[in-house]
């Protein structure tokens, strides 16, 4: 019972060192964050961001290793099927938590993602290679329908770098329909 308490207490304030820092990150450059910033935000001690992470540096590290599997878990609930609202709902989703992740969403619009599209970029190779195990796509090599994949994942990211570059103008339902015929037209063909 004890374990628990420390276990939900422990993860309510990495839930508050993050949202603060979620917070922080929509005012201030990534560059000029301080642990103060921080703390303040959560209405932690600093002790308490200590106990959880060793630096701001830390921190960026753990933000960008929960984006990234935040994504892959929305990747997996994915099945693909000539289903356009099934598709419209997955793209709204991910065209949501872009809006709400300002981490993910200041990366897009940069030239650069540093580290975090080198993570990105590993576990979309480790995905593919484990949805060619998974497929056996019916009339194409495993080869064309890994580059099939990746096709579909990096215009996603190019249409998801433009809408925030552009301060999410468009409504996200507009981007969903966007990726939506995208995908329907390109893969759904592709694997049927």
């Amino acid at each position: 019972m004890i374990n628990e308490i420390q276990d939900e207490r422990y993860h309510v304030a990495d839930e508050a060192i993050y949202d603060a820092f979620f917070l922080v990150l929509r005012e201030k450059e990534l560059d000029k964050i301080t642990v103060s910033d921080v703390i303040k935000r959560a209405g932690i001690v600093r002790s308490t961001f200590y106990n959880h992470f060793e630096n701001i540096p830390a921190l960026v590290t753990a933000v960008e290793d929960k984006t990234i599997q935040d994504i892959f878990s929305l990747m997996e609930k994915f099945h693909p099927h000539n289903d356009r609202e099934m598709c419209r709902s997955y793209f709204q989703t991910i065209c949501e938590y872009t809006m709400t992740n300002p981490f993910l969403a200041k990366l897009l619009r940069q030239p650069e993602g540093g580290a975090f599209f080198e993570k990105f970029i590993t576990m979309f190779h480790r995905y593919v290679s484990d949805v060619m195990q998974n497929t056996d796509p019916s009339h194409h090599s495993k080869e064309e329908f890994s580059y099939m994949i990746a096709c579909v994942i990096g215009s996603t990211i190019g249409v998801l770098h433009k809408w925030s570059a552009e301060n999410f103008q468009a409504p996200p339902e507009v981007v969903a329909g966007i990726l939506t015929q995208s995908f329907i037209a390109v893969m759904v063909p592709f694997i049927s």
